[in-house]
């Protein structure tokens, strides 16, 4: 069998079985809608005032997006490598042609294809709930595409390194949650302290979320990268990223071979 042929048939078992586990695909696009009901529709932002919530509704929009390209990654991809180790599922992929990469790869394309559903759904939920005027950019695709890759190694890091399904879990959400109010999502820049400054450059959903606002929110400012235009190199920063992410990811993944 082809590379090809190897990684599509991966794909297709991994997409049959997430739309088998109904509580999985219910909270997938579940949990999204809450937030985007609560701070959106119940909460509201309020520009004129003060607090959190104190800039117009598009602005937020990334942080809406991080919610899936984050967190289902994290915690799908560092179940499944746990729960493939307790089941010795990776000695007996090592008795096929598939190699450590071409299993992440298919992997990253279900998360991408599930993850590109619910953000649709969620920009629908954001221009309906909250008005928010958003300026849908083609280059909303591939910052979505190349998050997940990014966040999909990432898990399979977690997923490797952490005793059981239930460690990857807790880790996935320890990690994801800082990164995900702490990443010039929700708390814009000028309310962190001054010396926290230069530790969200550290995290790649910093990248995300700076790259988004400067591709669908008129109002974002966002410096040039080098006289580049700040979506298009913060995407490219975010891809570097993403391809040191996934080759740790795959390079993590147990070696059974």
């Amino acid at each position: 069998m082809s590379r090809l042929g190897r990684v599509g048939a991966e794909t297709s078992a991994g997409w049959r079985s997430f739309v088998r586990r109904r509580t999985a695909v219910f909270f997938t696009f579940f949990f999204p809608v809450i937030l985007i009901v609560i701070f959106g529709a119940l909460v509201r932002t309020d520009p004129a005032g003060g607090g959190l919530f104190t800039e117009p509704p598009a602005y937020y929009v990334p942080g809406y997006l991080a919610v899936v390209v984050l967190f289902t990654p994290l915690s799908r991809m560092g179940s499944e490598v746990a729960r493939h180790r307790e089941g010795s599922r990776f000695e007996k992929l090592a008795t096929t042609p598939l190699t450590r990469a071409e299993w992440l790869f298919a992997q990253t394309a279900v998360n991408a294809a599930i993850i590109g559903l619910a953000s649709l759904l969620i920009l629908g939920l954001v221009v309906v709930l909250t008005g928010a005027d958003i300026a849908f950019s083609p280059l909303l695709v591939p910052y979505v595409l190349v998050g997940v890759v990014c966040f999909c190694g990432v898990g399979a890091m977690l997923g490797s390194y952490t005793d059981s399904q239930d460690g990857a879990v807790a880790a996935s959400n320890g990690i994801g949650l800082p990164l995900l109010f702490l990443s010039e999502t929700f708390v814009s820049p000028d309310l962190l302290p001054g010396w926290f400054g230069p530790l969200v450059n550290l995290s790649p959903l910093t990248y995300f979320a700076r790259g988004v606002r400067a591709a669908t929110y008129s109002g974002a400012e966002t410096a040039a990268v080098a006289g580049v235009d700040p979506a298009l190199a913060n995407l490219g920063i975010l891809a570097v990223l993403a391809a040191l992410a996934f080759a740790l990811g795959a390079r993590s993944i147990p070696r059974t071979d």
